[in-house]
């Protein structure tokens, strides 16, 4: 099912993303991460849907993505989006890649699957404190040792850049 709507670009610290009515995340499988496929002002992309910790979503627009669509931050731009189930791979943080090769864990990292990776990746960062993100790490290497392929106890529907979010949900 292809969702059409229109958003404005946001600037939030150094983050430049679109919001998702609430009314086109409704439409979507869950209110936690989702990936998806479409077209912003005709640019094609594939990137995942940020929960935004009040029902919705957004989407970070990266540089070149910018770049392509050609529109300044505050317009109004068109989106035709469509959840997919092919996951892109996540940027791994160095910390965790570090931690994860310390832990000799690699092909449990490997072996579960891409958006199981995107969740773990969503725990760990969803902290500032520098001591609970490094605890998480530790934790998460910990789990995977066990076989775990998922973290334990995590509100998948929090927003988890702490970079544009507040206890969990976007700021405005």
């Amino acid at each position: 099912m292809t969702l059409i709507f229109d958003s404005k670009l946001l600037k939030i610290e150094s983050f430049l993303l679109i919001k998702v009515p609430l009314d086109i995340s409704k439409e979507l499988s869950s209110r936690g991460l989702v990936m998806v496929k479409g077209t912003i002002n005709d640019v094609d992309f594939k990137k995942t849907l940020e929960p935004d910790g009040k029902g919705s979503h957004w989407l970070e627009v990266d540089p070149l993505l910018y770049e392509k669509i050609g529109v300044e931050i505050g317009e109004t731009i068109s989106l035709r989006i469509e959840q997919t189930n092919e996951w892109i791979e996540p940027k791994v943080p160095e910390d965790m890649i570090h931690a994860i090769a310390q832990a000799d864990v690699e092909d449990q990292w490997r072996s579960i699957t891409v958006r199981s990776r995107w969740e773990w990746i969503r725990w760990v960062r969803s902290t500032k404190n520098i001591n609970t993100r490094n605890k998480r790490i530790e934790v998460a290497c910990s789990k995977l040792q066990k076989g775990d392929k998922n973290p334990c106890c995590f509100d998948a529907s929090r927003c988890t850049v702490t970079e544009v979010s507040k206890s969990g949900v976007l700021v405005d």
